[in-house]
């Protein structure tokens, strides 16, 4: 038997589904997960010690590559002085001070744990500050597993969202509105008629858990004058994009001050760490300042912060994000080429470190259009690149990253097995 099906097969055991967080189940792939044993720079080794090349990345975190030598240095030296303190440190205050200097946008910060820690917690803030109930989101963007952010669209324009996960009761989403991203006309209708109560919007700059999907010009532009204009507070959860798509992350390339951001992932170096931040009178209703109350006891963790400060520093070398930018476009050019040979329709698209790649003739624009993709197409091509030895995300539905270890060497073998894998599906 497989090590990977023996492991999975044990896990299922003792862990639901097997796994600790669903899309690692394959649910939608099907087949067997790939139980990692080991990374460096751009690969991974499954529990059977079969050597993929991976474009998932730890969903995004690992901008440098698996097991960084730096990185891995400074969890090593933070580790030797202790494990968790539940007091301030020193690499607190630096990695605030780093974060306050990159994104001008935020003038405080706070860590924390997780990005739906980070995510929840900006929207209490934001509820707080403006003392208003109503929050938009938008229909395929995803923030974390928080109550009121687990929520799918209404039967109808300005219809209050329905809960999209057992255990959420209706009423934690009664206050959730959730609009088609890339629709600008819906969003001022919607501002129109309740604009007055509505606390903050909230949204992916450009959209990773629908495949990724950027948004126009014209539709950030009216997020950010509308909120501006009937006093809502504008959250950019970067998350995903934070200091991946651009060191000044997806704010500076859409040229949009946020009020509030989020980040996580490459923040954390791939330690659990996340933040949030913006405008110091925002911040200032934080407790111990404000009553707005959130605490944790791992925020601020010194591992995390010694591997997020490393990674920071290091991705600041210049030239690094537009090389990153300049492999993942080539990635996503190649896969649409190597589709067009072999008579499939395939669009794709690419951002910094991001890419993706859709089984349907354009680039979709919203969730309702991503969903109008080939599935079953996908299913096959993520097996014959698996069998190829490629790891992509196992959902149609998730973006892909590569990191500063995906050479240009090794994104034209991507495409060489791209077409070897598109000529057997």
């Amino acid at each position: 038997m497989s090590r990977n099906l023996e492991l999975f097969e044990r896990g299922k055991q003792v862990i639901p589904g097997g796994v600790n967080s669903p899309v690692r189940a394959f649910g939608q792939v099907g087949g067997t997960p790939r139980f990692v044993k080991r990374a460096e720079g751009a690969w991974f080794w499954d529990a059977d010690d079969k050597q993929y090349l991976d474009y998932v990345g730890s969903w995004g975190p690992a901008i440098l590559g698996h097991a960084h030598p730096e990185v891995v240095k400074a969890v090593q030296d933070a580790a030797v002085g202790g494990l968790s303190f539940g007091a301030p440190t020193e690499g607190e205050v630096a990695i605030a001070e780093e974060i306050c200097k990159l994104l001008p946008s935020v003038e405080q910060v706070r860590l924390v744990s997780s990005g739906t820690e980070a995510t929840m917690s900006t929207i209490r803030l934001a509820r707080g500050f403006t003392g208003r109930d109503l929050i938009v989101k938008f229909e395929g963007c995803y923030h974390g597993h928080s109550d009121s952010l687990l929520v799918k669209a209404g039967s109808g324009l300005l219809t209050f969202g329905n809960p999209s996960s057992g255990g959420v009761p209706a009423d934690c989403t009664k206050h959730t509105l959730v609009l088609q991203y890339n629709d600008v006309n819906q969003l001022s209708d919607t501002f129109k008629e309740l604009g007055d109560k509505i606390a903050c919007v909230i949204l992916e700059p450009i959209a990773g858990n629908m495949n990724l999907i950027k948004p126009s010009a014209e539709f950030v532009k009216a997020l950010r004058a509308l909120t501006e204009q009937y006093g809502a507070v504008l959250i950019y959860d970067e998350v995903m994009t934070g200091f991946r798509v651009a060191l000044e992350c997806a704010q500076g390339l859409h040229g949009i001050t946020p009020d509030l951001t989020t980040l996580g992932k490459v923040v954390g170096g791939g330690m659990p760490l996340a933040a949030f931040g913006g405008r110091a009178d925002i911040m200032g209703k934080i407790a111990p300042l404000g009553n707005v109350y959130q605490a944790g006891t791992l925020s601020g963790n010194p591992l995390s912060v010694a591997a997020g400060l490393a990674t920071l520093r290091l991705i600041q070398q210049p030239g690094f994000h537009a090389a990153l930018g300049t492999r993942s476009a080539r990635l996503a050019q190649g896969l649409a080429e190597a589709a067009r040979e072999a008579g499939v329709p395939l669009s794709s698209d690419s951002v910094g470190g991001m890419f993706g790649f859709y089984f349907s003739e354009s680039v979709p624009a919203s969730y309702a259009e991503a969903t109008r993709c080939d599935i079953p197409r996908f299913k096959a091509f993520f097996h014959a690149m698996l069998d190829e030895g490629v790891y992509l995300a196992p959902s149609a539905y998730e973006a892909g990253f590569i990191s500063i270890a995906h050479t240009e060497a090794l994104i034209e073998d991507t495409i060489a097995a791209a077409r070897r894998a598109f000529a057997n599906i």
